[in-house]
């Protein structure tokens, strides 16, 4: 199944698309969550809900009417990956680690599908990274990477936009990991079962259409598992937290001469079967507040 968190007519809606379709659970059945953390902690039960709203036909929407929403629009939890992938350790000439360089993203920084990143007043170094996200399924602890499969919920695209020079202002990379916005997730969670091994995608970024990252997923150093693993050791992951797997070679920090993302930019990453995810880079705004957020 394809999963997406979805607003229309003001509410936000929890949804399975199909095709160019999607179906409104709420519609189907009025006992479905309408919050995406709260479906996937329903586990078996919410699968059977979906599967068989998807089955029975009607309560469908085309995706054109709806406006497509970060597949968890209020993570608990946004986890990220550094230095996951041999030819971007090489590019940026670090060591390759012996543990996974584990980091957080601010949950505040999430944005929606075709939602604007922003390029900030602060720094004009904004970089993009295309990567593998795994959505989390269910509340676990001390999970080996032999059973890891049984917790993940799906797999998604995330944009871990990073702003290189705040990301390198202390040895801490939360800062230049977290601006507003700096966070895309999408278009959808695809379910295991449909996806098949996570470990053998394509994956590619483009800005404007010209291609800077191709790879895939089976050059992780750290697979999805081992991540979970390691993660497990000390937190509790919870259904709907996010962890974003790593980025390979091609990022515009390494570049020469090394090319920012600016305002007017468009950025889409495409990571194969689960689709294309799509943002265009804005100015940041004056003034505060919550615009065209998640």
């Amino acid at each position: 199944m394809r999963l997406a968190s979805f607003s229309f007519e003001d509410t936000v809606r929890v949804g399975v698309v199909v095709d160019d379709e999607i179906v409104d659970l709420y519609l189907a059945e009025p006992e479905a969550p309408t919050d995406m953390r709260e479906f996937l902690a329903l586990g078996e039960e919410g699968r059977v809900m979906a599967e068989f709203a998807v089955e029975r036909g009607g309560n469908r929407r085309p995706l054109s009417d709806v406006t497509l929403l970060a597949p968890v629009p209020h993570p608990q939890k946004f986890l990220a990956v550094g230095l996951n992938y041999g030819d971007h350790i090489a590019e940026t000439g670090a060591q390759t680690p012996r543990m996974p360089t584990i980091f957080t993203k601010q949950v505040s920084c999430v944005q929606r599908p075709g939602g604007g990143i922003q390029i900030p007043h602060a720094s004009k170094m904004v970089d993009y990274e295309g990567e593998l996200g795994v959505v989390i399924g269910e509340t676990c602890r001390h999970v080996s990477a032999a059973d890891a499969s049984s917790v993940i919920a799906g797999f998604t695209i995330v944009n871990d936009v990073s702003v290189r020079d705040f990301q390198r202002h202390t040895p801490q990379f939360t800062m230049g990991k977290s601006f507003d916005t700096h966070g895309p997730v999408g278009p959808v969670i695809v379910t295991p079962d449909e996806l098949g091994d996570p470990h053998a995608l394509n994956i590619q970024t483009r800005v404007n259409g010209e291609l800077r990252q191709d790879s895939n997923t089976k050059h992780l150093i750290f697979n999805c598992y081992d991540i979970i693993e390691y993660v497990t050791q000390a937190m509790t992951l919870e259904p709907g937290d996010i962890i974003a797997t790593g980025t390979p070679s091609g990022v515009a920090a390494a570049m020469n001469p090394q090319r920012w993302l600016v305002s007017g930019d468009t950025v889409s990453i495409t990571i194969s079967g689960i689709g294309t995810l799509t943002n265009p880079c804005v100015v940041e705004p004056e003034a505060s507040g919550d615009d065209d957020h998640h």
